[in-house]
């Protein structure tokens, strides 16, 4: 299969499979990682709106990037078009190449508070909240949409927010293939996807939902005609998933990352989360990513736990010493004690 490059207002990505937002997850520590396994285009954690308006330690981290990690698109959350258009103005001060919208979060906090998700029920808010930010900044702008709030719900307020959005000046909209309402349950709706890149033609469309393994990336682009495919939980504890994709559609077998390899990944990793969050915080926030990488472990259930049991900087140490040695058979037998 032939991968096309898109493009995003002028910046053309040569890689049509891209990390998505990732509220925890998608730090810079690991968004160089991704890049690195083949990853050209990045999203930020999703980041509230009045953070960069009143910025504070917290922003600042969530915020971090360099020279290496580009294109990359910050991606924002909030309900009111002159704060959302505030904290444009800091994002394209920090340099961020794209702005990216969150209309989709489907979290309660996110919708108590009548932000993310609950825009998809508020059709002409979200639109304003574009226009205000495309008229803060030059770069692109691009929009994170659901394909309607409620289950029940007719997709007419989707419809009504990209096309309002294009009308405003926003350069792509990324779709997930579910409803808010539904959150992550059940199958994501394809065929939803391909209404909507069939709807807007030459606009640039990306699709979200279910991109869970290498090969479903590439069915979702075959099957929908998106221009590329966002992926999130597939690739949590899996950054190779982008090598993966190239692997598949140049008819190779998916590349598998030995045990020592993962685990000088993992040590990498580990590294950028002390350098963002200090030798406290840093192996604490690693915790959930060990439980992730995990699955790649021939003796996944074992590893997890001992992951979960980390607290300390040199637990995390001594579970990639126990599961993940310099000699391979020595660690995969570690799993059968």
């Amino acid at each position: 299969m032939t991968l096309k490059p898109f493009r995003i207002g002028e910046i053309e990505i040569g890689f049509p499979v891209v990390l998505a937002a990732l509220a925890g997850y998608s730090d810079l520590a690991y968004r160089r990682i991704c890049r690195r396994l083949g990853a050209e285009y990045c999203a930020t954690e999703m980041m509230l709106d009045r953070m960069h308006i009143q910025p504070g330690r917290q922003v600042r981290l969530m915020s971090r990037s360099e020279q290496a990690d580009h294109p990359v698109a910050g991606q924002i959350v909030g309900n009111k078009p002159e704060e959302m258009a505030g904290a444009t103005k800091t994002l394209d001060d920090l340099g961020f190449d794209v702005i990216d919208l969150n209309f989709a979060c489907p979290v309660r906090k996110a919708l108590g508070r009548q932000r993310g998700g609950f825009l998809m029920s508020q059709p002409e808010n979200a639109i304003a909240i574009t226009r205000a930010v495309c008229s803060a900044t030059d770069r692109p702008v691009t929009l994170k949409l659901r394909q309607k709030f409620a289950t029940a719900d007719n997709e007419d307020a989707f419809f009504r927010i990209a096309e309002g959005a294009f009308d405003a000046g926003a350069a792509a909209i990324c779709a997930h293939a579910r409803s808010v309402e539904q959150k992550y349950a059940g199958p994501a709706d394809w065929d939803f996807l391909a209404r909507v890149k069939a709807h807007f033609g030459e606009k640039t469309i990306l699709g979200s939902g279910d991109v869970l393994t290498p090969g479903m990336a590439l069915e979702m682009l075959q099957q929908t005609g998106v221009d590329a495919a966002a992926v999130a939980r597939g690739c949590l504890g899996n950054p190779w998933f982008f090598r993966q994709v190239r692997d598949l559609a140049e008819g190779r077998l998916p590349y598998h990352p030995s045990l020592a390899e993962q685990r000088a990944v993992m040590l990498e990793h580990l590294e950028g989360a002390v350098e963002l969050y200090g030798q406290s915080r840093g192996p604490k926030h690693m915790r959930k990513f060990g439980i992730k990488y995990a699955r790649l472990h021939p003796g996944p259930k074992q590893v997890r736990m001992a992951f979960v049991a980390v607290r300390k900087p040199e637990d995390w140490h001594d579970v990639l010493r126990r599961f993940y040695g310099e000699k391979e058979e020595f660690a995969a037998e570690a799993v059968g004690k």
